[in-house]
This record gives structure tokens, C-alpha cells and sequence, in this order.
């Protein structure tokens, strides 16, 4: 039973390992780093070229190795529990049947991006056309949000900030539909679903480096310095 157990264990952390990183998750790293940097377990020179690494990071895994030497790294068995998934579907009752906002695009072009309120239900429809709907900068005011989107000789192209989760199910006939699943590691972060079908077209929904990262790399570029002021007032 404790070899199953173990098994699975690290089932789940190689599962972890792969999953694409937020801010958070940049932001835990850069704070036991700071910390280790306080402690002097590291000099100046190896705190700053990890945090160099952590912000080039695109994944848990790839995160995990710049704290692996640290104790603040071995958190026992329920280390992988901070990164819960976001559910696989919507719960019942939290998306509206009709939408709260159409995009179309009939040989021509639609494009939803900048700040605007994202509502719960957007169904965008793209026939020998293309729809672009980015929600890098939008406003956020349900945890939910589902994306129908229809391609038929054309493309819909969804671009999410890194802090969210993202989901997909949909299909293509002929066509590509693809989505990025994207885990934020924060428990109240939004979940954005993708659902539809591609004919003879594209549908893609991945991350965006945005606004979120701008913010981060201004938050470790303050903790690293006032981490540096500190090591060199010792």
C-alpha cells in the first residue's frame, strides 16, 4: 500500500512539474530565494542569476530547480497540493445558456482586446473570416468564463494572461482546434473554458505574456533589491 501510495505520489509531481507557471508560482520562488539570500546561503551573484532563471521560466518544473538545494524546497508529500487544477468544466449554474456578448466574423474580421469586462458567456463565430478575442488586459468579474467559438474556413485565436487557468474541449473536422491547458496555481484565480469546433479552420487558445508579467518583473526587481540592501548592510 505504501509503494502504491508512493507511486502515485509521484505520478502527481511529475504531473505538477509540467504544468505552465503563473506569477504566483514565480513569486514563491523569488521570496525563498530572497530568504535564502538574508540567511547567506547564497551570495548576491547566485540570487540574482537564479532569479534571471526564474523569470525565464515557463514551467513548474523548470522553477523547482532553483530552490532544489534549499530547505524551503522539501515541504514532505503534500508539497504538489498548492497546485490543485481548476475543474475540467464549468460548475452547473455558473454559465448563462445565452451569451453576454457575440463576436462574428463573416469575410472579415473581429477583435475584442484591450480593457474591457469579460462576461460569463462569449460565443464567437468566424466564417471565412478571423476573430481575435485577448483577455491579456480585461477586467475579470466572474471566476467562470466560456468561450464558444465556431471556425468554419476561418480562425479564432484566444490569448489569456498567465494568472489564469484555461480549459478546453472542443474538435476539429478537417480543422485545428487546440487549446493550452494552463493551471494558475492560485485558488481563486479565474478559469477561462474554450469550447467549440473547428471546420476546415483554426481555433487556438494559449497564454500571453501581458500586463501580469510587467507587474511581476517590477515586484522581483523591488524584492531584489531590497534583498541585495540587506545582504550588504550586514
Amino acid at each position: 500500500m505504501d509503494l502504491q501510495k508512493s507511486a502515485q505520489q509521484q505520478v502527481t509531481e511529475a504531473r505538477v512539474s509540467e504544468l505552465r507557471a503563473s506569477d504566483a508560482d514565480r513569486d514563491r520562488i523569488a521570496d525563498i530565494l530572497r530568504d535564502a539570500l538574508a540567511e547567506g546561503r547564497l551570495t548576491a551573484d547566485e540570487h540574482a542569476e537564479r532569479v534571471e532563471g526564474v523569470l525565464a521560466a515557463k514551467t513548474v518544473g523548470e522553477l523547482e530547480v532553483f530552490i532544489r538545494d534549499l530547505p524551503a524546497a522539501h515541504h514532505g508529500p503534500g508539497r504538489a497540493a498548492a497546485y490543485a487544477a481548476a475543474p475540467s468544466r464549468p460548475s452547473p449554474g455558473a454559465i448563462p445558456v445565452d451569451p453576454d456578448e457575440h463576436l462574428v466574423a463573416i469575410f472579415s474580421s473581429s477583435l475584442r482586446r484591450g480593457r474591457w469586462r469579460a462576461g460569463r458567456r462569449i460565443h464567437a463565430y468566424a466564417i471565412f473570416g478571423s476573430v481575435e478575442i485577448d483577455l491579456s488586459e480585461a477586467l475579470f468579474e466572474h471566476r467562470q468564463v466560456m468561450i464558444k467559438a465556431i471556425s468554419i474556413f476561418g480562425s479564432v485565436e484566444v490569448r489569456v494572461p498567465e494568472n489564469v487557468s484555461l480549459r478546453g474541449s472542443g474538435g476539429g473536422v478537417l480543422g485545428n482546434f487546440e487549446v493550452d491547458t494552463l493551471d494558475s496555481g492560485e485558488p481563486d484565480a479565474p478559469v477561462v473554458y474554450v469550447d467549440g469546433l473547428a471546420v476546415l479552420g483554426s481555433v487556438e487558445a494559449r497564454p500571453k505574456r501581458g500586463k501580469v508579467i510587467a507587474d511581476l518583473l517590477d515586484r522581483v526587481t523591488r524584492k531584489v533589491d531590497s534583498s541585495l540592501r540587506k545582504h550588504l548592510d550586514r
